[in-house]
């Protein structure tokens, strides 16, 4: 049955992300669902309900659909059709709504910190790298800027809103080892980038 449920919502999933253009595709969910099932299997967690909320954790997030509200109706209505118990649909919800950074929720459940962790440590490292300037560039954000007024809606500037933050900000000691390595990779790259973008004013 679980196997069954799994592939349900890959194919729910795939219907709504593959054509996704801003880090937020089917391969995000993919990563996120499967870190989530690695980190709650190392956590002593239930790792087939962090891993169907890994899925579908981005489903109604008001930064990728018009009608959040209505998102949030049809993956409620989906995950009964999955025949889950009442209280394996709360937990799910629970989840999917404490995953934001935005929003600056604390999730009230190991389920909750495990997917929160699982979507983070994604959005950090290499390829949490590329994602960011995706999204950048999906936004029409510039990459960097040394304008003042520029610089706040750069790229660049996300990682010191928000991506450098997040290795402080996790839950469960899998996610903290594992972000470590990612979070070093970022402040490599930032001084690299910056070595690269001063090159030349050494001779202004």
């Amino acid at each position: 049955m679980k196997k069954d449920v799994i592939q349900q919502t890959k194919a729910f999933v795939y219907q709504r992300f593959q054509h996704d253009s801003t880090g937020h595709d089917y391969a995000h969910m993919e990563r996120v669902a499967k870190m989530s099932h690695y980190i709650a299997k190392k956590e002593d967690a239930d790792p087939f309900l962090a891993e169907i909320a890994g899925w579908l954790h981005d489903v109604a997030d008001s930064k990728l659909t018009d009608d959040p509200k209505q998102a949030e109706v049809e993956l409620r209505s989906f995950l009964e059709s999955l025949y889950l118990t009442e209280e394996q649909i709360t937990v799910i919800m629970s989840a999917i709504e404490t995953v934001s950074f935005r929003k600056g929720k604390q999730p009230n459940s190991v389920i909750g910190q495990v997917v929160q962790d699982a979507d983070r440590l994604d959005a950090i490292g290499a390829i949490g790298i590329a994602r960011a300037f995706s999204f950048g560039g999906n936004r029409e954000n510039t990459i960097y800027s040394e304008s003042s007024e520029q610089k706040n809606q750069s790229t660049i500037q996300h990682f010191y809103d928000k991506l450098l933050r997040l290795k402080d900000q996790l839950h469960t000691n899998t996610a903290k080892q594992i972000a470590k390595e990612r979070h070093l990779y970022m402040e490599g790259f930032l001084n690299q980038f910056f070595q690269e973008w001063d090159f030349l004013k050494k001779d202004e």
